[in-house]
């Protein structure tokens, strides 16, 4: 496997993106994690999805920190400060599923509240189903679990198409269109920090293949396994879905149906927000995650 490491000079100097680095070691791998407030209590996993990084949760990270929580959140492999495999071939959704469980296991996260957003979701509620006991508490915005069973919403046929044929993929542009709110030069910039070339982009092409929309998709089986588990999940769970995710809109009930720690929640729209409503109202799905945690000790 050729891996590739974005150089450090790319994130100098990053807007409102202060954090220390760190890393785990995973045999050939360089995984990065922001952990601030690390030896506070109730540890709140912030997992982002395709084309962005730990980046996008830069205006909820101090507010979860102030409020005495420590706040973990990691580059997916591919993403972000964390190593590149070079190949579109090196990447499946199992092998995002390996990488973060053993991850996790190295850094050892109990009683975790979980946030996750787009292919954070995907990947974040299978290592919750895989080991239950890790985890608190969760918070899906802007996620799903797809098995393959249900209807791919047209938004997302047409998005996989796009990554798939377009002879570019513009990280800035995607994130532009993905946020209803205008994204200034250094913010845009600092999104496109992991990818100095070409090369660099394989996980991001490669995330929307790795859906399941196919019954027989190799995923599917998996996932409905994690279903099973979700759909006796008793500890409390959240929605915080935006009102302006083509799509997602609609998804966050399917949740409030099928698991059970979902009944009685004061599961949220957040207005003015897109796909990315952590750069979109960031401050505010913090306050959603906070109060919910407070309601939910």
């Amino acid at each position: 496997m050729n891996v590739l490491r974005t150089p450090e000079h790319r994130f100098s100097n990053l807007s409102g993106y202060p954090f220390e680095p760190r890393y785990v070691e995973l045999d050939s791998l360089r995984i990065h994690y922001v952990d601030e407030n690390p030896h506070a209590g109730d540890p709140v996993l912030l997992m982002h999805g395709e084309p962005s990084w730990s980046f996008l949760y830069r205006k909820m990270i101090p507010l979860l920190a102030e409020a005495g929580h420590r706040v973990v959140a990691p580059d997916l492999v591919g993403f972000g400060r964390s190593d590149k495999p070079a190949s579109q071939s090196d990447y499946t959704y199992q092998g995002h599923i390996e990488w973060m469980t053993d991850w996790l296991a190295e850094v050892d996260l109990r009683d975790v509240t979980l946030v996750c957003q787009d292919w954070g979701t995907l990947i974040g509620l299978r290592l919750a189903a895989a080991d239950p006991d890790r985890f608190a508490r969760i918070v899906v915005a802007n996620g799903v679990l797809p098995t393959g069973d249900e209807r791919t919403p047209v938004a997302f046929r047409a998005w996989r198409a796009f990554v798939r044929w377009s002879p570019r993929f513009p990280v800035g542009w995607i994130l532009r269109m993905g946020c209803k709110t205008p994204l200034p030069p250094e913010v845009v910039a600092g999104y496109e920090a992991p990818f100095p070339g070409p090369a660099y982009l394989a996980g991001a092409l490669a995330f929307p293949q790795l859906v399941p929309t196919r019954t027989e998709d190799p995923a599917s089986a998996a996932n409905r396994v994690a279903w099973q588990v979700l759909e006796r999940w008793e500890k409390p769970f959240l929605t915080a879905f935006s009102d302006g995710d083509p799509i997602m809109r609609g998804i966050e009930r399917v949740f409030q149906r099928r698991v059970p720690g979902a009944l009685g929640q004061p599961h949220t729209i957040i207005e003015g927000a897109g796909h990315f409503l952590q750069e979109d109202r960031g401050p505010e799905l913090a306050r959603v995650t906070l109060d919910f945690i407070r309601a939910n000790p």
